[in-house]
């Protein structure tokens, strides 16, 4: 028998009550007839009904699973309407109902939602391919049909959106049980889409509860660190935020303002992602001691700061006011740091009663419906989904896309992480973190990104891949009849990272010459492979994975920058074909502790080498040799010393592939630079390796006095092939450097 959860009110026989629980749920929603009790016995019958398909469904129920989402979204104080669905939407999406089954019963509006709310599953697909296999056996076009029409009913009706969200909170409430490849994938997912999505909506609420959860399932020794420094002096916190707020009470009625005082949550991601950001110990993280002030008027909020600042000495550079500059999901508060009591580093939020209500519920606090239309706040309401239209004005505008495409401008669309810059008629522009000029010209119009030849950034001329940081102010430089260079579309070299600014430019090298595509994608691909040592892919066989027909084809998208070199690595990889498994008994573990990048087939974590013959980097297609003494050697499975291997002794190669590790290790590659001597050279080869964050272990350089030429030999580490390929283009772009490239099997 299925739990129920023990806040549920029941009968003596342990089903829940549901005319108790819709009491309950009456007081933060208005229940106006029975149409919500009739679809939680709808649920109910159908779920009994429906045979359990596996473990994890036996421990909770579509019908149980309804009714929380239900709940939760009576907490953001939604409509009836949007409950009957969260209650019917698990039974519709495990089919055990089906979506006309729903419409006949309870209406076409309910079926809409539910139906809007199934739809979403396709960001997760396309956003996180590794953690839905299923991804691959999908149509491109049917994904990118599917992916616009869940934007247009989120636009229609962002309660979509909201439906989703409380299925994911309750799904990351519940997994504590399930298997750890469960936890891992569901976490990952609400990290990555469903806790920015809340933040973008301005959902406080579910925000911080999603990061907190999936937080712990991705890094739980980190969690559990951050959570036991909580726990060591939590009583002496509380007493000291006890009397932090009886003060401020005191204070505040001897100024006739009349406020509510509270002690502030505190969110262990948040804290974490503080002390990475800053680089700061825990001891340094002010808001682990926090209060919250909730005044009636924005004058009492900057009255209510003045005497926070004349009760304690305040912290420089720790001052925020987005009541002034909302953030642009529309958060407005004050946030000030201050010594207090003890000389403890305190924290105080003030805002007004409606402003924390924004900020908890977010677009729900300006949802209500009434005879099936909006009321109240419509300019509010507008401006915290205006992200959605401009997801699909891009998207119509680019014409022709991909499901990828469009999938990672909502992605990047939801991220808190911004930027916010300046026109030269001085209007605000948010872009993503980690933006460049060019990304800026893109945002401004299509035609003066083609057109784009330089930047000023506060008056001063700086390269297209220049940084953008908050307050800059960009004057783009164009030129007539200006066109988008292809190297703009190499991630590698840094010029674009908005999935909007690359698509346009991808779209406008689709509309040129198909010969003109074949030519540069040939090109690319061979000065590509040329530079990381790379023989040929088999681009035939590759084809199908991109749904493209043939190896011209490849070349054509690969030239118009709808495909990358390093996704016909990575497609090559995953296709190469397993060889014969050698006899285990010659593997020995090692004597040590050894957390290898490299999987054994059939075997597990096992003594591994590198071979130093052809130096594998994470990300190339490998097999292993099975040696005396030395373990399994692994080469990449191109190597000619492996081919003779294969030839003399095959019992012994054996399958092996990359692990699956969050932290890879760095793996020694050889790799040579030519250059016209100058002075400083080396220099700057160095300041860009160190730049990269990669190490060098060996360095050997020569001049030709004749012919200035200086040719350099480097033994550098880095984690992955992508990685070599940026700090390999990274360098031939530095003055004077003719070509770099991983060195070939040959020449080692």
């Amino acid at each position: 028998m299925v739990k129920v959860r023990e806040d549920y009110p029941c009968h003596p026989d342990g089903s829940v009550n549901l005319e108790a629980w819709l009491q309950r749920i009456g007081q933060k929603v208005d229940i106006y007839d029975e149409t919500l009790l009739q679809a939680c016995q709808f649920a109910e019958q159908v779920d009994k009904q429906a045979p359990r398909s596996d473990v994890w469904s036996s421990r909770t129920s579509s019908y149980l699973t309804g009714l929380a989402m239900a709940d939760i979204l009576a907490e953001l104080h939604l409509d009836q309407e949007s409950l009957v669905a969260a209650v019917l939407y698990r039974a519709v999406r495990e089919g055990k109902t089906t979506l006309a089954d729903v419409e006949k019963q309870f209406g076409q509006d309910i079926a809409a939602l539910i139906d809007g709310a199934q739809r979403m599953a396709v960001i997760s697909q396309i956003i996180n391919p590794n953690i839905h296999s299923d991804t691959l056996n999908t149509n491109s076009q049917q994904q990118l049909d599917s992916l616009r029409r869940m934007l247009v009913s989120m636009i229609d009706d962002v309660r979509v959106a909201l439906i989703k969200l409380a299925e994911r909170t309750f799904a990351i409430r519940e997994i504590k049980e399930a298997s750890e490849e469960r936890r891992l994938r569901v976490a990952r997912e609400v990290f990555d889409i469903y806790a920015p999505l809340a933040h973008r909506l301005g959902i406080g609420h579910i925000k911080w509860e999603l990061e907190d959860l999936s937080f712990r399932y991705l890094e739980p020794q980190a969690y559990r660190e951050i959570a036991a420094l909580l726990d060591e002096k939590r009583l002496d916190r509380q007493e000291y935020i006890q009397n932090v707020i009886d003060i401020l009470k005191k204070e505040l009625l001897r100024f006739t303002i009349q406020g509510d005082v509270t002690g502030r949550a505190k969110h262990i991601y948040s804290i974490w992602r503080k002390m990475k950001r800053k680089g700061i110990r825990f001891s340094e993280v002010y808001d682990v001691r926090a209060v919250r002030l909730l005044v009636p008027e924005v004058r009492d909020c900057y009255a209510a700061l003045g005497i926070v600042h004349s009760l304690w000495r305040h912290i420089p550079r720790e001052f925020d006011d987005y009541i002034a500059s909302p953030k642009e999901n529309g958060y407005r508060s004050l946030h000030t740091a201050v010594i207090g009591p003890q000389g403890k580093a305190l924290e105080v939020q003030i805002r007004t009663f409606s402003m924390h209500e924004e900020a908890e519920l977010g677009v729900c606090a300006h949802w209500h419906y009434k005879e099936g239309t909006q009321s109240g706040q419509d300019r509010r309401y507008e401006s915290k989904i205006a992200w959605l239209r401009q997801v699909l004005e891009w998207q119509e505008d680019i014409g022709e896309s991909r499901a990828e495409d469009l999938a990672s401008y909502f992605n990047q669309a939801i991220q808190d992480e911004r930027v916010y810059v300046f026109t030269r008629d001085g209007h605000v522009v948010d872009l993503q973190i980690g933006a460049t000029p060019l990304d800026f010209a893109y945002h401004v119009h299509t035609e003066v990104g083609h057109s784009c030849r330089g930047a000023r950034v506060n008056g001063r001329i700086v390269p297209l891949t220049y940084t953008l940081n908050t307050g800059d102010q960009i004057d783009i430089i164009t030129s007539g009849g200006g066109a988008p260079s292809r190297d703009w579309l190499n991630p590698a070299l840094g010029y674009l990272v908005s999935s909007r600014a690359i698509a346009k430019v991808r779209h406008w090298f689709k509309m040129q010459d198909r010969d003109q595509n074949l030519e540069a994608g040939q090109e690319m691909l061979q000065r590509e492979l040329d530079r990381l040592g790379m023989q040929r892919l088999d681009l035939q066989a590759l084809a199908p994975r991109f749904n493209l027909k043939g190896r011209d084809d490849i070349l054509v998208a690969l030239g118009a920058g709808d495909i990358r070199v390093q996704q016909l690595v990575n497609a090559q990889t995953e296709l190469h074909p397993r060889q014969v498994q050698s006899p285990l008994e010659l593997l020995k573990p090692s004597r040590h502790k050894h957390d290898s990048d490299i999987q054994i087939e059939g075997v597990g974590n096992m003594m591994t080498t590198l071979a130093r013959c052809c130096r594998p980097v994470r990300g190339e297609a490998i097999l292993g040799y099975i040696s005396q003494g030395r373990g399994v050697v692994v080469h990449t499975n191109v190597c000619p010393e492996l081919r003779r291997l294969q030839e003399q002794e095959p019992d012994r190669i054996i399958g092996v592939s990359w692990g699956s590790t969050t932290e890879p290790q760095p793996y020694p590659v050889d790799i040579v630079v030519r250059a016209y001597d100058r002075t400083g050279l080396l220099r700057d080869i160095t300041m860009v390796l160190a730049n990269e964050q990669v190490n060098v272990t060996g360095v050997q350089t020569h001049t030709d006095k004749t012919s200035g030429l200086a040719h350099m030999r480097l033994v550098i580490e880095v984690p992955a092939l992508d990685v070599l390929g940026r700090v390999l283009s990274r360098i031939a772009q530095q003055p004077n450097v003719i070509e770099a490239r991983r060195i070939g099997q040959a020449e080692s």
